[in-house]
């Protein structure tokens, strides 16, 4: 069913009852699939207002990042496929431009939406359209640069379109810079605020129009000068974002203007449920919980990768006052809550800024630090310059901690970190570690804080874990060898090379077969000792890896002999859960055997072919 015609037919109180419904709805279906909670429950009443004023079917509504789009998707046609919502051949968590219509810019990463919407209103003009455009953009996405970059041609475009600025002084983590200061000045103006409200009662709407200019200087006198402003927009606001009435006044009030314009609007990440209100950080984008306690669902004794990687960085600092974390606004993602509780002269989140994180990184590492980026794959692809020019050129002793690394499950293909070994490996200076297991993550990350690095250096791990205590895999940590591959299993006929999270699936399947297992812990350097004898023993090689075959760790191999390479082939993964996507790329076991033993059935096809012929 279509919501638009029916919620403007509703009144106030309808709406209201309604937007609880809603709530109710979402927190319900995220707490069963997972998903992000926190942001949409922030959004309801705004979305439920956009839509009374803009028709999302001729306007043209851009949601930054897109994770914070379930009111949209309930309103517009999904409401009865919510419940499929990050499964896979489900809904996706995002906007989705092949999902629907109105979706009408698919996105996963913050920052996109001005950039994108000016594009669109460029595009309708030269059509001769005068469809709206309207962008809804949380203050935490204005730290990225290609918002700014973006604000900044707004102007110089003749635009007119409409940034709707939600504003709960949140990214994933609290706001960090100038900007969340001054967002914060704004929202907290109680002062400013009423009295706003007071003339608002005091005046008639011909007044209001008369007297503008006197509100704009109160608001300046207040909160200082406006930045929007100074790049030649209209700002309006701060508006309750859950006030109806008042965030319908002010759309209706902004839609005809004939520039462009800004209003800010105050909401609550959480909104409507307790847990996610006093916590919004851990119910961004939460896993499945227990709606009454507010309790998360997780199996008892396990420990992620993410927080093995934090508690050993901890432990690392707490012997070497020379080793310092950046984050982009992941502190909780990244595992990094306890080093920056440790630690918080030693701590920098730097905001939704990965270029910046980059160089950051590389400045402190010139006087003798040793900053260790953590980041996801999928995000530390917006670094990608800075870190050949910046880093890798001058060879800097910069750790890149890549969380996220490989198939990231129900977050799906703006988010899986499949690309990060083929875009890095082409990198001179770069070396590449991807361990098999957490106990071999903490060992890399010993060993390569024993023995100072010379240079740039990235681990790459899989949003996955592992049943166990850090306690106990400390306990067990030793220096390795961070460029000798090591013969996990040794066989005939058939070699396995196998790197990162797939190697333990691929062992199995080798002493099943009888088959080499080698595990490529260093994706690069290559150990071509090695892999000259895989090659010189074996009659069929094969690499194995989680991520992209083009520009591969197995492309890298072939340079060297014939193998043939299991990965993942050219198209994007959907999203669904890791176990059932690792399923479908044939990289879990049964896929890697099934694999291997197809190659092996057609090879000795073709032979017995030949030999009757």
């Amino acid at each position: 069913m279509d919501y638009i015609s029916y919620i403007r037919r509703m009144d106030y109180d309808e709406l209201e009852n309604f937007a609880e419904h809603i709530r109710e709805y979402i927190i319900d279906v995220i707490s069963k699939n997972g998903g992000h909670l926190a942001s949409n429950l922030g959004v309801v009443e705004l979305t439920l207002a956009l839509y009374r004023v803009y028709n999302p079917y001729e306007d043209f509504i851009i949601w930054d990042t897109g994770h914070q789009t379930y009111t949209h998707k309930l309103l517009t046609g999904r409401w009865d496929l919510f419940s499929t919502i990050r499964k896979f051949n489900g809904l996706s968590g995002y906007t989705n431009i092949f999902e629907s219509y109105v979706d009408r810019f698919g996105a996963g990463h913050v920052g996109t939406a001005i950039s994108a919407a000016l594009g669109i209103e460029q595009a309708l003009r030269l059509n001769n359209s005068s469809a709206n455009v309207v962008v809804v953009i949380g203050d935490g996405a204005l730290t990225s640069g290609q918002s700014l970059e973006a604000l900044n041609q707004i102007k110089t475009l003749n635009s007119k379109i409409k940034i709707i600025i939600n504003n709960n002084s949140m990214s994933i983590s609290k706001n960090v810079g100038a900007l969340s200061h001054l967002f914060d000045k704004l929202r907290s103006s109680k002062v400013y605020l009423e009295t706003k409200k007071t003339l608002k009662k005091s005046m008639s709407f011909e007044l209001k129009n008369e007297l503008k200019r006197i509100r704009d200087a109160i608001k300046v006198s207040i909160s200082g000068e406006d930045f929007f402003e100074g790049l030649g927009l209209k700002h309006f606001g701060p508006v309750d974002g859950h006030n109806l009435k008042e965030l319908e006044d002010e759309l209706k009030r902004i839609k005809d203007y004939d520039y462009p314009t800004i209003l800010t609007v105050n909401t609550v990440k959480g909104k409507g449920f307790e847990n996610s209100e006093v916590n919004p950080e851990s119910f961004h984008s939460a896993g499945k919980f227990d709606v009454s306690s507010g309790v998360f669902i997780k199996s008892k004794g396990i420990i992620s990768y993410s927080e093995a990687f934090g508690k050993m960085l901890t432990k690392i600092a707490e012997k070497d006052e020379k080793v310092v974390a950046i984050t982009a606004a992941m502190k909780s993602g990244t595992g990094l809550n306890e080093f920056a509780k440790r630690f918080p002269e030693r701590f920098f989140d730097l905001g939704i800024t990965e270029q910046m994180c980059v160089t950051f990184a590389g400045g402190m590492s010139t006087l003798g630090f040793k900053p260790v980026f953590a980041v996801y794959s999928t995000f530390l692809q917006r670094g990608f310059d800075q870190i050949i020019h910046d880093i890798a050129l001058q060879n800097l002793p910069v750790i890149f901690a890549i969380d996220r690394a490989g198939v990231v499950g129900e977050d799906g293909p703006t988010h899986h970190g499949v690309f990060d070994i083929a875009y890095l490996k082409m990198i001179p200076n770069m070396k590449i570690y991807a361990p098999m297991d957490i106990q071999d993550l903490l060992n890399i990350m010993h060993t390569v804080f024993k023995f100072n690095i010379d240079g740039p250096v990235a681990i790459r791990y899989p949003r996955d874990y592992e049943f166990g205590k850090f306690e106990e895999l400390y306990d067990k940590i030793r220096l390795v060898d961070l460029d000798k591959w090591q013969i996990l299993n040794e066989g005939k006929d058939i070699a396995i090379i196998a790197t990162g999270y797939p190697t333990k699936s691929a062992l199995s399947v080798a002493k099943r077969n009888g088959w080499t297992l080698v595990y490529a812990r260093s994706v690069k350097p290559i150990d071509k000792e090695t892999l000259s004898w895989v090659f010189e023993n074996h009659e069929e090689v094969f690499s194995i890896e989680e991520g992209v075959i083009n520009g591969g760790f197995g492309e890298s191999l072939s340079r060297y002999g014939k193998i043939r390479i299991l990965g993942i082939e050219d198209r994007f993964v959907p999203h669904g859960s890791r176990k059932e996507l690792l399923k479908i790329l044939m990289l879990d076991e049964e896929g890697i055997e099934n694999q291997i033993k197809g190659v092996i059935e057609r090879r000795k096809n073709y032979e017995d072919s030949n030999r009757t012929w």
